[in-house]
C-alpha cells in the first residue's frame, strides 16, 4: 500500500494551510533575499517545501546533507528533484577523514552502544556539514510540524536558531494527512521508502519501519528514550564542537 493511500485526506482548513505556508516562504525570501536555504531532508514535509518553493519561484536556495549513510533511495531523491523542477541541490558530505576515523576508532555499530557515541555521529556527519551549509545566510527553511513528536510540539513558524539566524517552519500546523494531501493532489516525487512504513527517515543505521499506533518517530533511534531523539539540528545549544571530537581527530 502506498503511503499515499494510506495517510492522504484533505481536511478542514487545508487551502488555508497551504495559502499561510506560502506567505511564510515569499515573507522569508523577501526578508532574507539572496541569504536563505532550505535544508532539506529529502522527506515528505520537505518535498512539500521544495514544490512550493519551485512552484512559486521563490528566490530559497536548496541544499541537504549527505551524510554517507542515507538510503540509497534517499539520495536518488537529489537528481530527481534536479530534474523535476529545474533546481540545484547542493550537497554537503561529512569531513571524510573525521567519518573514516571515527568508524576506525569506535565500529560500525557505535551508535547503539552509547548515547554519546551516537551523537558523536550526528555531529561528524550532520551538524558540522550544517554549519558549512549554513555559513553566510541570515535563514533557512525546514520541514519541522508540531504533529511529529512531543519534543516539537511547540514549534513556531518562525524563530531564533543559536547563531542568531531565523529559522522558519512554514509547515508547523500542518498534519501528515496533509502533507500527504498535497503530495498527491501536487504529484510530488517522495521517497519509496514512506510506502514501507517509514515516516521519518535519516539515516540507514538509524531507522526502521515502525507498527500500527507507534508514533511517528518511532522508527529514529528506536533503541534510546524518547526524549533523547534528536541528532542536534534542531536543539538550540547543540554541543557539536565537543560531541564531534568524541574518537575523532583532536
Amino acid at each position: 500500500m502506498s503511503a499515499i493511500t494510506l495517510y492522504a485526506k484533505k481536511t478542514e482548513g487545508f487551502d488555508e494551510r497551504v495559502a499561510h505556508a506560502v506567505a511564510v516562504l515569499q515573507s522569508a525570501a523577501s526578508e532574507h533575499a539572496g541569504r536563505i536555504v532550505q535544508a532539506t531532508s529529502l522527506g515528505a514535509e520537505d518535498m512539500v517545501i521544495t514544490d512550493l518553493i519551485a512552484r512559486h519561484a521563490l528566490p530559497i536556495a536548496l541544499a541537504t546533507l549527505e551524510t554517507g549513510q542515507l538510503h540509497e533511495q534517499t539520495v536518488a531523491l537529489i537528481p530527481r528533484i534536479e530534474k523535476r523542477y529545474g533546481l540545484a541541490v547542493e550537497v554537503f558530505k561529512p569531513v571524510q577523514e573525521s567519518a573514516i576515523h571515527f568508524v576506525k576508532t569506535n565500529g560500525e555499530r557505535a551508535m547503539y552502544e552509547r548515547i554519546e557515541l551516537r551523537k558523536a555521529c550526528c555531529a561528524i556527519r550532520k551538524l558540522e556539514p550544517l554549519a558549512r551549509m549554513l555559513a553566510g545566510s541570515s535563514a533557512w527553511v525546514t520541514g519541522l510540524r508540531r504533529e511529529q513528536s512531543d519534543n516539537r510540539g511547540g514549534v513556531p513558524f518562525s524563530e531564533a536558531d543559536d547563531k542568531g539566524r531565523t529559522k522558519f517552519n512554514p509547515l508547523a500546523d500542518w498534519s501528515w494527512a496533509d502533507v500527504w494531501h498535497y503530495i498527491a493532489v501536487n504529484d510530488v516525487p517522495y521517497n519509496p521508502l514512506h510506502d514501507d512504513f517509514m515516516p521519518s527517515i535519516g539515516c540507514a543505521p538509524c531507522t526502521r519501519a515502525i507498527a500500527v499506533g507507534e508514533p511517528f518517530r518511532a522508527g529514529r533511534w528506536w533503541w534510546e528514550d524518547e526524549k533523547a531523539k534528536e541528532c542536534g539540528l534542531h536543539v538550540k545549544d547543540a554541543p557539536a564542537a565537543q560531541v564531534s571530537t568524541i574518537g575523532g581527530p583532536r
